[in-house]
């Protein structure tokens, strides 16, 4: 028998069931869906995380606190888990050659008013550098000075979310805002960056001078052992043949200002672009890996279903299978005619579930969180894995299928 006629009788037997077909497809359609769409947006996330790190040039150092301080009497080490005000000070003056730019900054939540709207942002103090470090444009009015730091003036500059959030569609350059309560003068806007590629918005932040929230903002959370803080400081390296020598010369620096021994563990990080591309990327990768695998158990959910209508299948058709085994049929034309039901069912459940996955990216697209992105190699991942479940859980009832016997299936009841 021709394979265009087995594949015939297959779809008619496909269709004498159509809700039983469509509810078997079911865990096919779920499964292909969720592993299309969750690599299109495990890719987007990769994607996006890398074109935000990147657009900082890839010169950029920066330094973070590394272990966490152990309190009084609760054992281990009492090492420095802070970086202060003082370290970026000692860089400031050490850090000659082959530096274009140190930036200190200290970042908090806090309530940020104007008029009857209020919100939670992130606050950002740090100097005038940190608008070129960290590749932001001002869209209007200007970006923090020299001579708000030293004066500790009241002035604040909006990312595009904030000034969208807290003014809509007017001016906010000029206009005063409250953040906990201390009055700030607005004196500029950025210009809209996007997410950060984690559900957040490197929009959604206030900028001021870092010695005005020492002095009237940030209190005692900024301070350690009477000593002011910083979350991170930034350095911008003039060549980047340079990095490894920089690095080494800041680790040396801060590990001998922390009074660590060679043999001490760094209770800081000094970090390249490449390395947090690196690090950032491994995560999201490994993510995307462990739900699409997540999503691969529906797959088998759907696989089994197919098998187990093809066994009920098998035995509704026994006196069919034996008659056409009187008249001629083979085991391989009997197997043949089973498999490709089974594949069938499983390949029409993985098309229509890759055009499902493919929408739910888009949607994700159009919700403007992240861009997905959706790759032939996810397609061709997601419709494989539909063939070889096909294949994989259709072979059992094919193959009990071909082996009836004619007399046997044809006295069947």
């Amino acid at each position: 028998m021709l394979f265009s006629e087995n594949f015939k009788i297959a779809i008619r037997a496909l269709r004498a069931n159509k809700m039983r077909s469509v509810l078997t497809m079911l865990g096919i359609v779920i499964g292909v869906a969720t592993v299309v769409a969750l690599l299109s947006i495990g890719k987007g996330v990769t994607a996006n995380i890398t074109s935000s790190i990147q657009s900082n040039g890839s010169n950029l150092l920066t330094v973070s606190p590394g272990k966490q301080q152990t309190g009084p009497g609760g054992g281990g080490s009492q090492q420095a888990s802070y970086l202060y005000y003082a370290d970026y000070q000692l860089l400031q003056r050490s850090l000659v050659d082959n530096i274009a730019a140190i930036v200190p900054s200290y970042q908090s939540s806090y309530l940020v008013d104007h008029g009857n709207e209020s919100f939670s942002v992130n606050v950002t103090g740090t100097t005038k550098e940190y608008q070129e470090t960290n590749s932001y444009e001002v869209a209007e009015g200007r970006f923090i000075s020299d001579g708000d730091n030293k004066a500790e003036s009241r002035v604040a500059v909006l990312g595009a979310g904030t000034a969208k959030d807290l003014f809509g569609g007017l001016t906010a350059v000029g206009k005063t805002i409250s953040i906990k309560g201390v009055k700030f003068e607005v004196v500029g806007v950025l210009e809209a960056k996007g997410s950060s590629g984690f559900g957040g918005s490197s929009d959604d932040a206030v900028f001021i001078p870092l010695e005005t929230g020492y002095g009237k903002l940030f209190g005692s959370t900024a301070t350690y052992n009477d000593k002011k803080i910083v979350n991170s400081i930034s350095v911008s390296v003039a060549n980047t043949e340079a990095m490894d020598t920089v690095s080494a010369q800041i680790e040396f620096l801060i590990r001998r200002a922390h009074k660590l021994t060679s043999s001490d563990e760094l209770d800081f990080n000094v970090l390249s672009q490449s390395d947090l591309l690196s690090t950032l990327t491994s995560v999201t990768q490994t993510l995307t890996i462990f739900l699409g695998a997540i999503a691969g158990i529906s797959l088998l959910v759907g696989g089994i279903g197919i098998m187990n209508i093809m066994l009920v299948s098998v035995t509704e058709r026994t006196k069919e299978i034996g008659l056409r085994k009187a008249v001629g049929a083979t085991k391989n034309q009997i197997l043949t005619q089973f498999l490709i039901e089974t594949v069938t069912l499983s390949l029409l459940g993985g098309i229509i579930g890759i055009l499902f996955g493919i929408g739910l990216a888009l949607l994700v697209t159009l919700s403007g969180a992240f861009t997905a992105v959706i790759t032939a190699d996810s397609i061709l991942l997601a419709f494989t894995f539909a063939l070889g479940i096909g294949v994989f859980f259709g072979l059992y009832p094919a193959y009990r299928a071909a082996n009836l016997t004619p007399m046997v299936a044809l006295r069947y009841e």
